[in-house]
């Protein structure tokens, strides 16, 4: 465990833990939440940043750089074209998925689409040029050992129309979405579904901020695909200052509900955090869950922010 290791003005006994943890009570969530600047430097904040959590899409991250550490070292080439079908497509409300007729279009430009919009569809074609092989490979390389990605959003969908013995990706989500019911699917536990730490995912965020993970013009290009995400409702709206940077990515399965980001004021030092939350309620929609998010995130960002 990296607790007793850590330095600085976060801890599970400090003022922003204690305000971190009444914010995601008073959301009606439990909440998991790890920060730290990117530089390296002493100075964290986190809520039980250890436990396991369900890291849903979060894990096109971990894609996206396996992807692009393919491309650096010349096994794929970004550029190669692929027509697909979205009626062959896994199901998605952005995206691909969401098209009608086939449409052909980059590697390069189904990642884009898979971190801007959070395509499914994109995200599972791509999972297919690069294997999961790969995706493994990458989170034992950098040690992020409480990681482990175990397949794509489709796999995800099987998974719930087995555990709601419904027939359709539709139908298991409608059954998610009822608070009469009290599911116990493997999409929530992440002893069985694809699963990370909070304090692994801003390690890693670290490491990709830094260069460590993938070349300068891919590190360029992972930077610039991850601030062109356009959902508002979490960590963007907790920073609505002019000239603030949020390059993030979201991940939303049923109650679960997840946030990772690095957030830079201009002329400070970069701060990546990771918000991991599980509903109590299971209305499809629950915005003071995602106020929370970004709330927690704030209070989280604001205690370690200070000048370059």
């Amino acid at each position: 465990m990296n607790g007793p290791e850590r330095h600085g003005s976060g801890s599970d006994d400090g003022t922003a833990a204690a305000r971190i943890r009444a914010v995601f009570a008073d959301a009606g969530c439990a909440g998991r939440l790890h920060a730290r600047r990117c530089d390296g430097s002493p100075g964290e904040v986190w809520v039980g940043s250890d436990e396991r959590v369900v890291i849903a899409s979060v894990y096109k991250l971990l894609l996206l750089a396996a992807f692009l550490r393919q491309v650096d070292r010349g096994l794929i080439d970004p550029a190669h074209r692929l027509t697909i079908d979205p009626a062959d497509c896994t199901p998605g409300p952005t995206g691909l998925a969401a098209l009608h007729d086939p449409v052909t279009l980059s590697r390069r430009d189904l990642a884009t689409s898979m971190m801007t919009v959070s395509d499914n569809a994109a995200a599972d074609v791509l999972l297919g040029e690069v294997g999961l092989a790969a995706v493994s490979e990458l989170v034992d390389e950098l040690g992020l050992t409480g990681t482990r990605i175990l397949g794509g959003t489709a796999d995800q969908h099987r998974s719930l129309v087995r555990d709601t013995d419904t027939h359709s990706t539709a139908d298991a989500f409608a059954a998610l979405a009822d608070n009469d019911e009290a599911w116990t699917v493997s999409a929530y536990d992440p002893s069985y579904a694809s699963a990370t730490t909070p304090e692994e995912m801003t390690r890693f965020l670290g490491k990709l901020w830094s260069g460590e993970v993938v070349s300068t013009a891919s590190t360029a290009f992972a930077r610039a695909v991850m601030a062109k995400q356009i959902w508002p409702h979490r960590i963007t709206a907790a920073f609505p200052h002019r000239g603030v940077l949020v390059a993030g990515k979201t991940g939303t399965i049923g109650v679960i509900r997840n946030e990772v980001a690095v957030i830079e004021f201009p002329g400070e030092t970069p701060v990546a955090v990771a918000v991991f939350t599980r509903a109590a309620r299971a209305d499809p929609v629950l915005p003071v869950v995602d106020a929370a998010i970004g709330e927690a995130a704030r209070i989280a960002v604001t205690e370690l922010r200070r000048p370059r």
